[in-house]
């Protein structure tokens, strides 16, 4: 199996403060971290540990933070042919500061000083092969040529909405599976609710609401379920959001009903939680299987819908 994605990939710089600073003061941290994220990025990053062969376009320049990024990515096993490299500019980068005592995350970031991937910049070889496309919207034209090329191929497209953005319901219209996040359902419609049904009329084969610790919301077809959270001693959020649609993906792939799916991204995304970072607490598939079962939860075989 492959995965493609289109998309963010990000340097993250990441520290622990005991309580978020007033402005206009100095503040020593706990701890300080730099690793690689962006939301495809991750969740490519976390279905590779799962076992799966993924491949990423992404936007980089020729500086040391798109080195670092790159190279992060060589790591984990996440190919990289298709990432563009302008030269002269800054690849994209985030100050993130995490609150010790909620393990909330407060992101400051900067979109690379490069020109956005162009839609002629995307080619039938970006997903040949492929059984999946991850797209988050940020290079819309870009991403909205990669959904069409994939759907001529029979391709499930998956979004990842962050924020409402130029163009995202366009690109939501070619997905198969729309997952946004609280904050973009409510720009939309107000509500998470709201947004499901305004969603739907798009006609995904399945929408989902991420809520942070309350869970998510899932519509697909006739069925209308919620999500726990999982319990965990969270350490930060950073990043869960990404290691969800990545286990959203897997179970996808896997051929599971949709409510093994999400259960099965909510416990990846909450193992995550338990280490700084974005991408350090992503588990492998053993470890997430495991933590199901301690749970009391098991993937049943069902009816699937991908």
């Amino acid at each position: 199996m492959r995965v493609a994605g289109l998309g963010q990939c990000s340097l993250d710089h990441i520290s622990v403060v005991d309580l978020f600073p007033r402005e206009d003061t100095k503040n020593e941290v706990s701890e300080w971290t730099i690793q690689g994220g962006g939301p495809v990025a991750t969740a490519l990053v976390t279905l590779s540990r799962l076992g799966v062969g993924t491949t990423l376009m992404g936007l980089l320049s020729d500086d040391w933070t798109g080195n670092t990024i790159k190279d992060g990515l060589i790591e984990e096993g996440v190919g990289v042919d298709g990432l563009i490299v302008r030269k002269g500019g800054r690849s994209q980068t985030a100050f993130i500061v995490v609150n010790r005592r909620t393990a909330a995350r407060t992101v400051f970031w900067q979109r690379p000083t490069l020109t956005p991937i162009m839609p002629e910049e995307v080619t039938g070889s970006f997903i040949e092969g492929c059984e999946f496309l991850l797209l988050d919207g940020l290079m819309a034209d870009a991403s909205i040529e990669a959904a069409r090329l994939a759907r001529a191929a029979n391709i499930p497209v998956m979004l990842d909405g962050g924020r409402v953005r130029d163009k995202i319901l366009d690109i939501a219209a070619l997905s198969d599976y729309v997952v946004v996040s609280e904050e973009f359902a409510v720009e939309l419609a107000g509500t998470p609710k709201g947004a499901i049904g305004e969603l739907m009329k798009l006609k995904p084969r399945a929408v989902t609401i991420t809520l942070g610790k309350r869970g998510s919301i899932t519509k697909c077809g006739g069925d209308f379920f919620v999500q726990p959270a999982f319990s965990v001693d969270a350490v930060d959020t950073t990043g869960a959001g990404d290691v969800f649609h990545g286990g959203y993906i897997y179970g996808l792939l896997q051929n599971w009903n949709i409510r093994d799916t999400v259960r099965f991204a909510s416990a990846a995304a909450a193992l995550k939680c338990k280490k700084i970072g974005g991408r350090a607490g992503i588990a492998g598939l053993r470890e997430t299987k495991d933590f199901l079962e301690i749970h009391g939860e098991q993937i049943q075989a069902g009816d699937p819908v991908l």
